[in-house]
């Protein structure tokens, strides 16, 4: 709450694409109404004046008018979905023209990435009295569904997708999904919702580090760890614990203790012999990443893998380890933080791994 005033931009009525630690200080780059989305999300249950005063002063609803009033051009799926979730969560009454958008955008019959898929599926289920939402919500978790492979317990990464990195999945391609999928098996009773969930939550805790690293990159064809890193801030203590809390909140499996094990390597890194969070700063700096050029590692690891599905370059560790720090943080993660850990959730948490 003290991190996200600095990312809002008054002039814009949006939040900031990031902020990022340079020699000249700490500065504001770019501007995303993605992000804008995922912290209204967030804010939605924070006090009405704490919400104002991380958005400039203004209401909720003046931010989303913002993000509302352009809606027709907007053509990112995502964006659409996320706005729609962001409009229900803060109580915005019209939402017709985003829900119009929406539908126009196509999201039973075009192939999309299944992030974007997810957070549609998440919107047609928060908002589930709205005439548009009934149809919309079944397809687009059947599509989800269809796209999952019960062997490998991994979602792709894009519907149809071909090429040399068709089988490289990432965690987002995991947690969304179980996050949307256990959503609307709560809020329909479907099984094989909840099962699919389930099984792709069990997967990436059964591959999580032995420090509490939830790894990047998965094959989709065998469930395997292409490439650990980089290890993300936000998957540590948001998008892992937002998954998994909506999986268990649906009537899943606890996960409790992996949750707590990725927030114990966001205290101490060991790869870093220190923390991502800057306590000074009011922010927590976005991953842990191999010291190396661009993003060697990944499309050489991901070339190895298509080769043969067990093949991997050897010494990536000892060539480029994973001791280099990105210094920029994102809305999105503290909007995701915020989500994840509302008061009375994070009040009653034990860091045994659990609720008190």
């Amino acid at each position: 709450m003290r991190g996200l005033p600095r990312m809002y931009r008054p002039e814009e009525r949006l939040y900031a694409f990031c902020l990022r630690k340079t020699k000249d200080g700490i500065v504001s780059e770019g501007l995303s109404r993605r992000y804008t989305a995922i912290t209204l999300i967030g804010l939605a249950a924070e006090e009405q004046g704490a919400a104002r005063a991380a958005a400039g002063g203004l209401s909720l609803h003046e931010v989303c008018d913002r993000l509302n009033q352009d809606i027709e051009q907007v053509n990112n799926l995502g964006d659409v979905a996320l706005t729609l979730w962001a409009a229900r969560a803060i109580g915005y009454p019209d939402r017709s023209r985003m829900w119009k958008r929406l539908a126009a955008l196509q999201p039973l019959e075009r192939a999309y990435p299944i992030v974007e898929l997810s957070w549609a599926l998440d919107a047609a289920c928060i908002d589930p009295d709205a005439t548009e939402a009934r149809e919309l919500r079944e397809g687009l978790a059947r599509r989800l569904l269809e796209s999952f492979s019960e062997r490998s317990r991994v979602f792709p990464h894009v519907l149809g997708a071909s090429g040399t990195r068709s089988h490289v999945s990432c965690f987002a391609d995991m947690v969304y999904p179980i996050h949307a999928l256990s959503n609307f098996s709560r809020l329909t009773g479907e099984r094989r919702a909840l099962d699919a969930a389930a099984a792709a939550a069990g997967k990436i805790c059964e591959l999580q580090g032995e420090n509490g690293q939830w790894w990047w990159h998965y094959d989709q064809r065998t469930g395997k760890v292409i490439e650990g890193y980089p290890v993300y801030a936000i998957h540590q203590d948001a998008m892992a614990p937002m998954a998994l809390f909506a999986l268990k909140d649906a009537g899943g499996p606890d996960f409790s203790k992996a949750i707590q094990k990725g927030l114990d390597w966001l205290i101490y890194s060991p790869e870093i012999r220190g923390s991502l969070i800057d306590m000074d700063a009011d922010l927590i700096w976005r991953k842990v990443a191999r010291r190396e050029p661009g993003k060697l590692s990944r499309y050489a690891q991901a070339a190895a893998s298509l080769i043969h599905p067990a093949l991997r370059i050897p010494g990536m560790n000892l060539l480029f380890p994973a001791t280099a720090i990105d210094y920029e943080d994102r809305p999105y993660h503290l909007g995701w933080l915020l989500y994840a850990w509302p008061s009375a959730r994070a009040e009653g948490w034990d860091r045994t791994g659990g609720f008190v």
